[in-house]
């Protein structure tokens, strides 16, 4: 059908009214069905998000049992609602770095903003107020606010804008010196952070290179610039087996930017975990940091937030993420052998991608997929976006790559 008012994120909106939306009505473990009762797997868990499944009855209640009580409060000042403050406390318990402090957002891209503020403003309160670039790597996305759009390294995100942020700069994704080679250039003494995904998510599903984000995370360390990891994909166990990925390779982030997995996108909801070496110079008294969201930390989210948690834990879905780590690899690692496919990337969490040789073909790809049963994604430029829920079974990531090889014909 036509899209009537709706105007469609990251769409040809000219295309998608003369060719009609793919309306999804309703969702069950990793499935989904459209508007029409067609039922598909969900090959990307919607957008990356669903880590326990849709269809949790138990997070719906928890959410409805907290909207009866309360729905929202705000949490400036010294106002919090009860339910925040307790997973706040939560998240506390699982950070990659011990004492930790969690500011809640609404979503990705506020963690991002908020990330990029509290790095600059932190310099400023420690009494290095030049240290204000922010640097981020080519591939990367970082959300769709102007501090993420400006430090994302995917180009078309960022033309026809102008210059949206000054202080920020873009690196090779794949190379730790060429963040020496811009330490040389502009000096450490003005970079306040430098931001990486673990895994770069949107911008087409790059693992890194091998020993790659120690040695990032080691140069930081050595020239006094704070480490941002972007786990707003990678969060809350879709790296496999552990809660982050700054847990499995050992990171210690000075941030941590975090969403879609916390609530498992039952409802909107962000947080950004502080180191306590960055949080001190704000909690030590006499400082305003004026910064927030109304609907950051809402109690409805925050009670989704904590059912969300229940499951993964109760199910031990972290250890079915590294399950499915194993399986993705295994069946959609024969693709590359199509010639249709240019590589298969995967082997590190729930995550992969089948690259096309052609890019142009990704697009109409994902509509031929869907007549195969599969709901599926393009990212970067030419893959096809594989990020199952947890729940995913090994006969469905095989029945997915099946319907992927039948589609490429």
């Amino acid at each position: 059908m036509g899209v009537g008012s709706l105007w469609h994120g990251f769409a040809d909106m000219g295309s998608v009214e003369s060719n009609g939306a793919f309306l999804v009505e309703r969702g069950e473990g990793a499935y989904i069905w459209d508007a029409s009762g067609n039922k598909y797997i969900d090959a990307t868990a919607g957008l990356w998000f669903a880590n326990v499944g849709h269809g949790r009855q138990e997070i719906a209640d928890a959410v409805a049992a907290q909207l009866s009580q309360v729905a929202h409060y705000s949490n400036f000042g010294d106002f919090a609602p009860k339910i925040t403050a307790e997973l706040a406390e939560r998240l506390a318990a699982i950070a990659p770095v011990p004492g930790s402090k969690i500011f809640f957002t609404s979503g990705g891209s506020d963690s991002i903003d908020t990330a990029t503020k509290l790095v600059r403003r932190y310099w400023h309160e420690v009494g290095r107020p030049d240290k204000r670039i922010v640097v981020g790597r080519q591939k990367a996305y970082h959300g769709m606010h102007v501090a993420g759009t400006a430090l994302a390294g995917i180009a078309p995100n960022r033309e026809n804008y102008g210059e949206l942020m000054a202080d920020a700069r873009t690196i090779e994704w794949d190379n730790a010196k060429s963040l020496l080679e811009l330490i040389e250039e502009i000096g450490a003494e003005n970079i306040a952070a430098f931001f990486a995904e673990p895994i770069i998510g949107a911008g087409g599903i790059y693992l890194p290179p091998e020993g790659y984000l120690a040695e990032v995370r080691q140069i930081c360390r050595d020239h006094e610039i704070l480490f941002v990891a972007d786990e707003v994909v990678t969060g809350f166990g879709r790296i496999g087996g552990d809660w982050f990925a700054s847990t499995r390779f050992d990171l210690q982030p000075d941030l941590m930017t975090t969403a879609k997995g916390l609530t498992s996108g039952y409802v909107p909801m962000g947080a950004v975990f502080i180191a306590p070496q960055i949080a001190e110079p704000f909690f030590a008294g006499g400082v305003w940091w004026r910064h927030g969201y109304t609907y950051g930390g809402h109690a409805g989210a925050a009670a989704a937030a904590m059912a969300s948690l229940d499951i993964l834990e109760r199910e031990n879905l972290l250890v079915e993420s590294k399950r499915l780590e194993a399986s993705l690899h295994q069946h959609l690692s024969p693709l590359a052998d199509h010639p249709r496919v240019q590589e298969v990337r995967s082997g590190i969490g729930a995550v992969a991608a089948v690259q096309l040789a052609d890019p142009a073909e990704a697009l109409p790809f994902v509509k031929t997929l869907r007549e195969h049963g599969v709901s599926g994604r393009a990212a970067g430029v030419g893959a096809m976006q594989f990020s199952p829920s947890f729940v995913m079974t090994d006969d469905q990531v095989a029945e997915m790559a099946a319907a992927v090889r039948a589609a490429l014909g």
